[in-house]
């Protein structure tokens, strides 16, 4: 199932914005015209006990890996090579968007992304990002929502 049909099966509010190709979220956020606090970063990560998790954290911050494993009670968390991460989810890096994986992960969303009524994410392809409901991301996702980022600099 495409993303799109994804979302209209779920009935979830959505916008596509059509924005030139790039693969990094600030060069995303900066081809949209967006804040790079309201893009985010969707990593596919892996604990030790082969868990593979979805970190949903602000642009402009960095996720705290030590922080995931406290959370998840694991060892330790690792993201996925960039060139493995698109198996997982059914999206290439800079495409991926908060919902609507290939293979259903445990989420987590940085707390700071509740502040805002929507957020930007991967699109799906490389050439549009997706705006959703912070809180339908949330629901759909059963995310868990908690502080895992380092502030930004």
């Amino acid at each position: 199932m495409d993303l799109e049909s994804y979302l209209k099966q779920n009935k979830i509010w959505y916008r596509f914005i059509e924005k030139a190709e790039t693969i990094h979220t600030a060069d995303a956020a900066k081809a949209a015209g967006i804040e790079l606090s309201l893009v985010t970063k969707n990593l596919v990560s892996k604990t030790d006990l082969g868990e593979y998790v979805l970190l949903i954290v602000p642009g402009d911050r960095k996720v705290d890996l030590e922080k995931v494993a406290r959370i998840l009670n694991v060892k330790k968390v690792r993201l996925v090579p960039f060139d493995q991460a698109s198996e997982i989810s059914g999206y290439l890096p800079g495409a991926t968007p908060s919902i609507g994986h290939k293979v259903r992960m445990k989420t987590i969303l940085d707390r700071a992304l509740t502040k805002h009524d929507t957020i930007y994410c991967g699109g799906g392809s490389r050439d549009r990002l997706l705006e959703l409901k912070t809180n339908d991301i949330i629901t759909l996702s059963g995310a868990i929502v908690d502080d895992i980022t380092v502030n930004p600099q």
